[in-house]
């Protein structure tokens, strides 16, 4: 593989910041043109070398989650743009990161050093310190700390899996009784970082930090920028990438086939045995189900190039980026009627109302219709283009130069 290039660190955000800067200093009478002039090389300089240090801790060894799919691909993008190292805790995760990062090996999150990871970052020289999670030990920390909100979705759906032990079901619920533990975690950093708009207002709403939010966005894998080519008539079948939790309303999907004779319901993710067995007593007559119980991101693509629509039924979301990846790659989506999802898809999907399978099957007839079809796939790549790992990149670099500068 060819080697990267070398990053330019002489960018034009750097020196836009710079120069407003340089006019800051300059309205307030403390310097001259001249000295004003030597300050601004030096400040280009001090940012240049400001140590940034990335948690990749919660990158997965085998096969990406969320968090550990958003940890992977913006320390990428990130590193396109300024020189940052990763902390990892398991060389076994450098499979699953860029290649040739540069990191340093620190203990388990779920270690008792986790809380002395403050003095452990300030001997390593860090001037600002990002998580992808709420969670990261800060006793003593001199550096800037970062931390990310991916949704708050237990507190307004605190229904936890019934197949899950009881013990950890208590507890499940008594964590989500309160704002109380998520504020003091919070609030232990000097900004917070949240994956969308949607999840920025009800954090601002509920007070949840008192420290200042930056909307850094998820993004799709590199996978679904190359469009697989889709077929001109399109099979009946109906995709959906998520996970079985009660939240998704994978049961309106389900209930949505009496009114769909024909269709097929592809269910991609990983499934335990006792929640398939759930959501199969509820199957209409004759519904055509296939639980894959996971799928490979090409096989992803390549099921989505001939399907009908790719579906959510989804009550509550932090961002949705499988609607995002079904618009990347031109099918028409249809999703539930709710905030967030109208911030990710725009104008380029079909709404219905979650509590409603005989609505769900009603959009989803829609698309039967090869005008409405042909729009929604025009549509959807332009809308998907909003969201890119670079400028979410750019919009953290840019709060992490704000932070350094204070």
């Amino acid at each position: 593989m060819a080697a990267r290039p070398k990053p330019d660190y002489s960018s034009v955000e750097t020196v836009t910041v710079s120069r407003a800067w340089r006019s800051e200093l300059f309205a307030s009478g403390e310097w001259s043109k001249q000295k004003n002039n030597q300050v601004l090389v030096a400040y280009n300089a001090k940012i240049k070398t400001m140590k940034i240090f990335f948690d990749a801790r919660w990158t997965r060894t085998d096969r990406h989650d969320g968090v550990s799919r958003y940890s992977a691909n913006l320390l990428g993008a990130l590193a396109r743009i300024h020189p940052v190292t990763a902390i990892i805790h398991n060389k076994d995760q450098l499979k699953l990161l860029p290649e040739g990062i540069d990191y340093t090996i620190l203990n388990n999150p779920f270690s008792p050093r986790e809380l002395f990871m403050g003095y452990t970052l300030n001997k390593l020289g860090a001037d600002v310190v990002f998580s992808p999670l709420q969670y990261m030990g800060g006793l003593g920390r001199k550096y800037k700390l970062i931390l990310t909100i991916h949704d708050l979705i237990y507190y307004r759906h605190p229904k936890p899996p019934g197949f899950l032990p009881l013990p950890v079901r208590m507890v499940w619920r008594l964590y989500h009784l309160t704002f109380g533990p998520q504020r003091w975690l919070l609030n232990r950093a000097d900004h917070v970082a949240a994956v969308s708009e949607t999840t920025k207002r009800y954090m601002l709403k509920h007070r949840i930090t008192k420290h200042p939010i930056d909307v850094v966005y998820n993004a799709p894998q590199e996978t679904f920028l190359r469009p697989t080519k889709l077929q001109k008539t399109p099979t009946k079948d109906i995709v959906f990438m998520g996970s079985f939790m009660p939240y998704k309303n994978v049961e309106c999907l389900i209930q949505s086939l009496e009114f769909l004779p024909g269709y097929t319901l592809h269910l991609l993710s990983k499934i335990v045995p006792e929640r398939k067995a759930e959501l199969l007593e509820l199957a209409p007559k004759g519904a055509k189900i296939k639980f894959w119980n996971g799928i490979s991101d090409e096989a992803y693509c390549a099921l989505l190039a001939h399907a009908t629509a790719l579906v959510s039924a989804s009550k509550e979301e932090g961002f949705g980026l499988p609607l995002v990846e079904g618009m990347m790659q031109g099918v028409p989506v249809v999703c539930s009627d709710i905030e967030i999802f109208h911030e990710v898809a725009g104008k380029a999907a079909l709404f219905f109302d979650p509590n409603s399978p005989k609505e769900c099957a009603k959009q989803i007839h829609k698309l039967e219709n090869p005008k409405l079809r042909a729009e929604l796939i025009k549509k959807g790549p332009k809308q998907a283009s909003k969201f890119s790992w670079d400028n979410s990149a750019e919009a953290l670099l840019a709060t992490m130069k704000r932070l350094y500068k204070q």
